[in-house]
């Protein structure tokens, strides 16, 4: 094994070096008797150094390849011949298999003692070091150490103990904390790999021949599949349970919730459950308590929108819409908004289906249809609390709508979402749900619009020139021409999508006297026209193209978030 030593204590060849001072080494070591962290962590958390002047430094000194693991490709296999406890403990991955040794990245390889503890667990392979930096270590491990074998191998079990009783045992799936439960071990082992990735959303699929498991990671829907399609009964029982639905009831789609606790974090899931052909199909969407709200900045919301709305939020009364299609983030962005406004001196109501985060302060009414408890009738009551704020879940129907906007109108701010491809649209369909013109027009104040699109891996993003086909849709956008974009060609950090994360694209209409005049004339042309013609007004698809050429995001998305655009219409009104 490869054994790199330092011929001085890390601490006294920085300062050798001249890479640290004599006085930063002292208060470094006084830190450190309180963090009880590695001497080098602490000073890269004291910004003495960055974390790559320090394994530059160790790479030089143990005469040790420096590598960056983002762009490289590890097999799972390879990773796994070390088990994933001890690569997390001992900071240590296994990047290559070269037959008789394997390549060994760490980010503290001068630490002897966890060299020795890794040794025996990979014998009769040689060890080669490289030093690789600890954030990436880290998300390798979330990529690599998947636990889909852990998923089969307990798929694999249950189907074996559903085939030889034929029955299910109610009582033992209703039992909690019952972790020697076969299906209690094969949830927690799928929660656990969602958690991992990031998936907000997991989708168990029963078909013919397979079960289908989904995850929904950055907006798109990853899929493992799973021959022992006889489990999937067993599985929706103890879901159900959880959620305490009715488990007797497979013919009528069910809602419900539940909280667990997964490495730590409070995973707030709501269920839904849909009779398909062959079976119950489950979707799960993840909510992660423990995360805390966002503010309007971690939105990504620019700055200038950011300071517009903080204006408009302020208003004693009127109403203000934020719109987009399912999962785009509006119930991210009202809650940011609601902490802002959560003063002593402010009664708030929400009135939400489903309540997503527990807010202090704030009078949060569960929507629950069963016993009539629906959005018309909670704003009605709510108006008689004496509010100052109201948030509206969203506005489904005409009833809904007038009393929002005739609340706006006495004196109240209320805030809810409506599902609408761009904030001009939003207007109109309102009046097309049955509010009259006039009353919109009266109590409407703006209207922020947003989606999502996916980053561009920052490790493995690239330039590339736009094909003909997006050179045409760019010259109908009326983008400027020589425009630079960038894509992700797909490595280990992103799963090999050419993407990671994802960052919202916002426009912010604010009704003006104009747009109010067009509005009570019910003139949809005229109102589209003076959005558009708007010093003040950017699209969704203009702040995606921002985004685009800065290489935050890539082509592909701004033509997928302006593809509801009536480019025609914009084209007209300039």
């Amino acid at each position: 094994m490869q054994r790199p030593r330092l011929k001085m204590r890390l601490g006294d060849l920085l300062v050798h070096e001249g890479i640290i001072t004599e006085q930063q080494l002292n208060n470094a070591l006084a830190a450190q008797q309180q963090n009880g962290r590695k001497l080098g962590a602490t000073l890269i958390g004291l910004d003495y150094l960055s974390e790559d002047q320090l394994l530059q430094f160790l790479s030089q000194q143990l005469n040790v390849q420096f590598l960056d693991i983002a762009q490289r490709r590890i097999e799972p296999r390879v990773a796994q011949m070390l088990p994933e406890v001890h690569a997390r403990r001992l900071r240590a991955l296994v990047l290559e298999d070269r037959g008789e040794s394997v390549l060994l990245g760490m980010s503290d390889p001068a630490d002897l003692s966890s060299l020795d503890q890794i040794a025996p667990l990979l014998e009769p392979k040689l060890i080669e070091i490289a030093v690789v930096r600890e954030s990436q270590l880290i998300e390798a491990f979330n990529n690599l150490y998947r636990r889909t074998q852990e998923i089969q191998s307990f798929a694999h079990q249950l189907q074996e103990e559903y085939e030889e009783t034929e029955t299910i045992d109610f009582a033992a799936l209703n039992t909690e904390g019952d972790q020697d439960n076969t299906i209690a071990r094969l949830l927690q082992s799928l929660f656990e790999d969602a958690v991992q990735v990031r998936a907000s959303d997991i989708h168990i699929e029963p078909d013919e021949k397979v079960l289908r498991i989904r995850q929904r990671v950055d907006g798109v829907l990853q899929e493992s599949v799973l021959q022992e399609t006889g489990i999937a009964p067993a599985l929706v029982l103890r879901l159900k349970l959880m959620a305490s639905l009715d488990i007797s009831e497979k013919r009528l789609p069910q809602d419900g919730r539940f909280q667990m606790k997964i490495k730590g974090r409070t995973i707030d899931v709501r269920m839904s459950t849909m009779p398909v052909q062959h079976g119950e199909s489950v979707v799960m969407r993840l909510l992660d308590q423990s995360a805390g709200l966002l503010s309007l900045e971690e939105t990504g919301m620019p700055a200038a929108i950011v300071s517009r709305l903080r204006r408009i939020i302020q208003s004693p009364h009127g109403m203000v819409l934020v719109t987009g299609p399912t999962g785009s983030g509006k119930t991210t962005t009202l809650y940011g908004v609601l902490s802002e406004l959560n003063q002593p001196g402010v009664k708030i109501i929400t009135v939400e289906d489903p309540v997503e985060y527990r807010l202090p302060r704030i009078n949060q009414v569960q929507i629950n249809h069963k016993i009539g408890l629906d959005f018309a009738g909670v704003l009605r009551t709510s108006l008689r609390q004496d509010p100052d704020i109201l948030m509206v879940g969203e506005m489904r129907d005409q009833e809904t709508a007038e009393m929002g906007l005739r609340g706006a109108l006495t004196g109240h701010l209320v805030l809810s979402t409506l599902h609408t491809n761009d904030a001009v649209t939003s207007t109109l369909r309102l009046i097309d749900m049955g509010a009259a013109p006039y009353l919109v027009a009266s109590a409407l104040r703006a209207i922020l619009a947003q989606r999502l699109v996916r980053r561009v891996c920052q490790h493995c993003k690239q330039p590339y020139q736009p094909d003909e086909l997006e050179q045409t849709w760019l010259r109908h956008f009326r983008a400027p021409a020589g425009l630079q974009f960038w894509r992700g060609k797909g490595c280990q950090s992103c799963h090999y999508t050419g993407y990671k994360g994802r960052i919202g694209v916002f426009e912010l209409l604010v009704i003006d006297k104009p747009l109010a005049d067009a509005l009570r004339r019910d003139d949809s042309e005229e109102f589209a026209r003076i959005a558009y013609n708007s010093s003040t007004f950017s699209t969704l698809g203009t702040m995606a193209l921002e985004y685009a050429q800065q290489g935050i995001t890539s082509l592909d998305e701004v033509i997928r978030v302006s593809e509801y655009v009536d480019l025609d219409t914009m084209a007209g009104a300039s």
